[in-house]
């Protein structure tokens, strides 16, 4: 195994967590903005406000992105698993 195929593989696995990560957190950015937004124009600063929200929106988003992170994660393992014996060459 040289260095080449072990940054291969760290780039294939930053890759594929940055893609499972990206929809949640970008829900989560969305939503927190929209909040911050709300709350500049009414001044209401309930702290309780900023959070409830982004719970429920990032729930509801790994509901939605659950199967297909799921696959993903999965995907990636599997092909992982495959070519583990070609990597300890």
């Amino acid at each position: 195994m040289n260095q080449s195929v072990i940054l291969q593989l760290a780039r294939d696995a930053l890759t594929v967590a940055l893609m499972v990560g990206a929809p949640i957190m970008a829900v989560s950015l969305v939503v927190g903005i929209l909040v911050s937004v709300f709350q500049a124009v009414t001044q209401i600063q309930e702290m309780t406000l900023s959070f409830v929200p982004k719970i429920l929106a990032v729930s509801l988003a790994v509901l939605v992105f659950g199967p297909w992170m799921l696959n993903t994660l999965v995907a990636y393992t599997a092909n992982l698993l495959i070519a583990l014996p070609d990597l300890a060459r």
